[in-house]
């Protein structure tokens, strides 16, 4: 089957740790994010496009930006939660610990949820290192 498919970018800055992890990772630090959100469609709409890009921008990159950016994504379970809240940093908790891995799937979910028919989401945590999440057949 043939399909069309478009590719939003993002960057943003982001923080976090790595819980049962022994590599230097499990330290707060942070990366320069890209995360790059393909979105397909069998067909064009009648302007001739899978999406406007102005439209994946506004629906994926603003809850990028309001809830990723500059933040420290951290596991919920994470024992510096409080510590962390206690003295105003803004956090992004989610259930998972936060991998690239899944911070990419947090993502797809998220653009999925917002109404964005996305096939993947790859989020480069570094130049060299980038982590793919998408759900085949509907199956995470």
């Amino acid at each position: 089957m043939s399909a069309h498919r478009v590719t939003k970018t993002i960057e943003f800055c982001y923080g976090h740790r790595l819980l049962d992890y022994d590599g230097k990772c499990r330290y707060l630090h942070g990366h320069n994010g890209l995360v790059e959100i393909d979105i397909e469609a069998d067909s064009l709409d009648k302007r001739g496009m899978v999406i406007d890009f102005t439209e994946a921008k506004e629906a994926v990159k603003g809850w990028i930006d309001s809830a990723l950016d500059h933040r420290m994504i951290l596991s919920d379970r994470d024992p510096l939660v409080p510590v962390l809240e206690d003295a105003g940093e803004l956090l992004h908790l989610i259930e998972e610990n936060p991998t690239a891995e899944n911070i990419a799937m947090h993502i797809y979910r998220v653009a999925r949820d917002r109404g964005i028919a996305v096939s993947e989401v790859r989020l480069w945590e570094t130049s060299t290192s980038c982590a793919a999440y998408s759900e085949k057949d509907g199956r995470p």
